[in-house]
């Protein structure tokens, strides 16, 4: 899939996580959403954030205040409502791939939508090529 164009992109909470924690990999984030501004995700990218997130603030990384103002960039980044998702789909891809549940909602949603998933997954990328692609990829092109 060619992501030359597209005005919306899905991507997966690594991405999202590496823009708002702004640690290792945001100029790459940055770049990302430079190239394609338009950002969507399945519900489930909240949750996952919520767990970044709470993770790095039992590790002393952020505070809750850093955490919250980190949360709130997401929202603002992933602009478009979540995606849902059909299970059907989910478990379809799943089984194909081999790839976790969680991974095939972000791939079901760029099916769905027919635009790239940007994601460092290298299960993902490697089962799903014609539509997962990595951030160093995506902004190359």
């Amino acid at each position: 899939m060619e992501a030359a164009g597209s005005t919306v992109i899905v991507v997966d909470t690594n991405v999202v996580a590496r823009f708002v924690l702004r640690g290792d990999g945001a100029t790459l984030a940055e770049r990302i959403l430079k190239r394609d501004s338009s950002w969507v995700a399945p519900p489930l990218v909240h949750s996952e954030l919520r767990n970044v997130l709470a993770t790095s603030m039992r590790t002393r990384r952020m505070t809750l205040q850093e955490a919250l103002a980190a949360a709130s960039v997401a929202d603002k980044v992933l602009d478009a409502p979540p995606r849902e998702v059909d299970t059907g789909s989910v478990l379809e891809l799943a089984e194909r791939s081999g790839c976790t549940s969680y991974d095939c909602e972000f791939v079901s949603v760029a099916l769905d939508l027919d635009v790239p998933l940007v994601t460092s997954d290298r299960q993902v990328l490697a089962a799903f090529p014609g539509t997962a692609v990595s951030p160093e990829a995506f902004v190359s092109y």
